[in-house]
């Protein structure tokens, strides 16, 4: 493979063969760049959601024991 490279100029190693990976690759990489997206998403809502829901807990756990102190 590198015998074949050697002999070409340095646009196609540099210009060509790139633009032709992501042409032919291009459905798949935008495929699994947005599932990864997408997943992140949702693992950051889903830590928003535990976030909000200890931070209610804590709050009404704490505010019915102080009152329960009375």
């Amino acid at each position: 493979m590198r015998e074949i490279f050697a002999g070409m100029p340095w646009w196609v190693k540099w210009v060509a063969v790139p633009v032709v990976a992501l042409v032919v690759f291009g459905g798949l990489i935008a495929t699994v760049v947005g599932f990864v997206i997408g997943l992140l998403f949702k693992l950051l809502v889903f830590v928003a959601i535990v976030g909000g829901l200890i931070y209610v807990v804590r709050k009404f756990t704490s505010s019915s024991s102080s009152r329960s102190d009375w």
